[in-house]
């Protein structure tokens, strides 16, 4: 299947378990994968045809700068079900989200979780 790609989406949100991480907040990173058939869009050129990536960027900082969450799994389920319910021609998506900086003692780059997401139909 088709993809549409964004990676290294930068926001500043406050999700965390430990109140400095809700009180001063964090770097977090955003790496997304949009599957959809892109071959009418091919042919027409025509955005309709398409999922315009400039929105689902906007639909992922709302909810990475919005409401607090304790987990970055729940950061992760929410884009996912936001993006599946707003976009009607996306099939799935795989999303990433990165903590570069969590308040953990040690060597290491970064912690994240990464989900893969389809759409149902009933």
């Amino acid at each position: 299947m088709d993809k549409i790609i964004l990676t290294n989406m930068q926001f500043y949100g406050y999700h965390g378990l430990l109140p400095e991480e809700k009180r001063l907040g964090q770097r977090f990173k955003v790496d997304l994968e949009l599957f959809l058939d892109t071959s009418k869009a091919g042919l027409s050129d025509a955005m309709q045809d398409s999922i315009d990536y400039s929105q689902a960027y906007h639909r992922v900082k709302k909810i990475v700068e919005g409401e607090s969450k304790h987990l970055i799994e729940a950061v992760a389920e929410t884009i996912a079900s936001d993006l599946l319910s707003a976009f009607s021609m996306l099939k799935a998506c795989n999303v990433k989200v990165i903590k570069p900086d969590p308040p953990i003692a040690g060597h290491y780059e970064s912690v994240a979780i990464e989900i893969y997401r389809e759409k149902h139909h009933e």
